[in-house]
C-alpha cells in the first residue's frame, strides 16, 4: 500500500479516473462528480504527468482510452468493486443479513436451484443470495466469490472442495417426446440437443434411445446449457442431461430418461471455496444444505427408476 500511495497523485484521481473512463467524456464525468470539466481536465493531466504515459485520446469531445489507459481501467474496475462488495456486506451485517457469492452455471441455477429457492430462502432468512453465472461447462478459477461449483478428475489434489457428486449423465427428453411414433403427427427422427463445447458424438454412445422414432438424427447446439435443458423441457429432442442439474425435472417427471444406462467419468463435482478467502460457517451451511438437497433427491429417483442403479454411481 505504501507503493500505491507513491505512484498515486491523489486516491482522489481514481475515482475522476474511473468516471471519466465509464462515461467516455470528460463533460460527463464533470457531470457525475458535480465539479467543472476544467477540474476533471486538469486533475486526470496531472496524473498523466504523475505516471508518464497517457490514458486518453482526447478527440471531438469523447475521451477515449489509450492501450494503458484500458490496462488501469479494468484493475481500478475490478478494485472498485471489490471495496463496493465489502461495504455492502458490511452494511448487511450491520442489519443482520448476510451476502452469499455463488459461482455457478446458468443451468445449475436455473433448472436446479430455482425451483427450491423459496425453500433455501426459508431455511435461510437472513442471507442474500448473489451469483456468478457461467453458461457452458463449469470451468474456471473460484475467485470473488464465497462458493463455486466446479469439476476436476478425482484424483487430483483439491484441499479446498466439498464432494457433492461423481459426474453422472443420463440421455432425458419430455414424456411426450419420447412416446411419440415416428410419423405420427409429423415426428420423425431423432434430434440430439447439445452443449456447443462438449463431445458433438455422445449419442453414439448409446446403440438406442427409448424413443419410437427412426431416421438420420438431427442436432441443436446451445452454448448455454441452461437452454440446452430448457429445449429438452419443451419437447424439441434428447439431450444429455447432467444429474446435478435435471435431477429435478427426473424427480417430478417432467424429463424422463431416454436411455437405459448412465454415462460416467472420471470427474467429480464439488463445491469449492477460494483459497485466499476465509470460509464462514454460514456459507458451509449453504454448501452442506446444497449438497444434503442434491442426496436426496438422487436417492428419490434412484427408488423411481432402480435399474439405473443412480445412488450406486453416484458416490
Amino acid at each position: 500500500m505504501p507503493e500505491l500511495r507513491r505512484m498515486l497523485p491523489s486516491s482522489h484521481a481514481l475515482f475522476v479516473f474511473d468516471a471519466a473512463a465509464r462515461n467516455g467524456s470528460f463533460t460527463a464525468a464533470a457531470a457525475e462528480l458535480n465539479v467543472s470539466q476544467p477540474a476533471v481536465s486538469r486533475m486526470l493531466r496531472q496524473f498523466e504527468q504523475h505516471l508518464g504515459v497517457r490514458l486518453f485520446d482526447r478527440t471531438a469531445g469523447r475521451a477515449v482510452l489509450t492501450e494503458e489507459g484500458e490496462l488501469l481501467y479494468q484493475r481500478v474496475l475490478d478494485g472498485f468493486r471489490s471495496i463496493e462488495s465489502g461495504l455492502v456486506e458490511i452494511e448487511q451485517r450491520r442489519k443482520g443479513t448476510e451476502t452469499i457469492t455463488l459461482s455457478v452455471s446458468s443451468a445449475f441455477t436455473t433448472h436446479w436451484l430455482m425451483p427450491r429457492i423459496d425453500k433455501l430462502q426459508r431455511q435461510f432468512p437472513k442471507i442474500d443470495l448473489r451469483f456468478q453465472l457461467i453458461p457452458g461447462s463449469l470451468r474456471g478459477a473460484v475467485e470473488n466469490v464465497d462458493l463455486g461449483m466446479r469439476f476436476r478428475n478425482r484424483y487430483d489434489p483439491a484441499p479446498h472442495g466439498a464432494l457433492v457428486m461423481k459426474e453422472v449423465m443420463l440421455p432425458v427428453c419430455s414424456s411426450a417426446y419420447r412416446d411419440a411414433e415416428s410419423g405420427d403427427g409429423g415426428a420423425g427422427a431423432d434430434t440430439i440437443i447439445r452443449l456447443a463445447d462438449t463431445p458433438a458424438d455422445w449419442a453414439a454412445q448409446y446403440p438406442a434411445f427409448l424413443t419410437r422414432r427412426r431416421g438420420p438424427t438431427k442436432t441443436l447446439s446451445f452454448s448455454d446449457y441452461a437452454v440446452v435443458v430448457q429445449a429438452a423441457l419443451l419437447g424439441q429432442g434428447i439431450a444429455l442431461g447432467w444429474l446435478t442439474v435435471v435431477s429435478h425435472w427426473l424427480l417430478t417427471g417432467t424429463l424422463v430418461p431416454a436411455a437405459e444406462r448412465l454415462t460416467t467419468t472420471a470427474r467429480i463435482c464439488e463445491l469449492v471455496h477460494p483459497p485466499d478467502r476465509s470460509v464462514r460457517p454460514v456459507v458451509i451451511e449453504v454448501r452442506d444444505w446444497i449438497i444434503e438437497q442434491m442426496h436426496s433427491e438422487i436417492a428419490a429417483i434412484d427408488r423411481l427408476y432402480p435399474a439405473l442403479k443412480l445412488t450406486e454411481s453416484c458416490w
